[in-house]
């Protein structure tokens, strides 16, 4: 099946996106920097997720299927016998080497969240999660909210609140 982007819950978004970086990285390391160590290493972190990954639902195979179609054909240039045998496994009834190189889906690389550090005084205390279009406000009541923070912060002023976004709170 193809996979419905819309209706994707935050495991499969979370291996979708696993799988569009992967593709990225390796597209750089093979055509740019020759580096096809890094690239097989790449390539084995993405299958590690596809192995944590828990496939029940019809959008599970399917974003599963896509990312092991890529791991198949960005490791065809490397490996390309045994790539050859596992496009046949996957029900492909092409070759690798006639399918075109696997495309970047930019909107799959977009977070919804991201994780930022929180220090009180310049030691890290804590990590909040925070909405990836968070202003600089919101960003701060969630890392004075956080429990750790407080234990740090209680019954003192504080005197300067440095935001970072997308990086950290201080």
């Amino acid at each position: 099946p193809a996979v419905e982007i819309a209706g994707l819950n935050d495991q499969q978004r979370e291996l979708r996106r696993k799988t569009h970086e992967t593709i990225a990285k390796v597209s750089d390391d093979i055509g740019r920097r020759y580096t096809f160590n890094t690239a097989i290493a790449a390539a084995m972190e993405l299958l590690n997720a596809v192995n944590r990954f828990d496939a029940d639902q019809p959008q599970d195979r399917a974003v599963l299927g896509e990312a092991l179609d890529a791991v198949v054909l960005v490791l065809s240039p490397i490996v390309p016998h045994i790539c050859h045998e596992l496009w046949q496994v996957l029900g492909h009834t092409t070759v690798p080497v006639d399918e075109p190189w696997p495309e970047v889906d930019e909107a799959a690389l977009a977070k919804d969240t991201i994780d930022i550090v929180v220090q009180v005084n310049g030691k890290l205390r804590g990590h909040i999660s925070v909405a990836a279009d968070a202003d600089k406000d919101a960003i701060e009541a969630l890392a004075l909210a956080n429990e750790n923070v407080q234990r740090f912060i209680a019954n003192k002023e504080i005197r300067k609140t440095i935001v970072v976004p997308g990086r950290l709170v201080n």
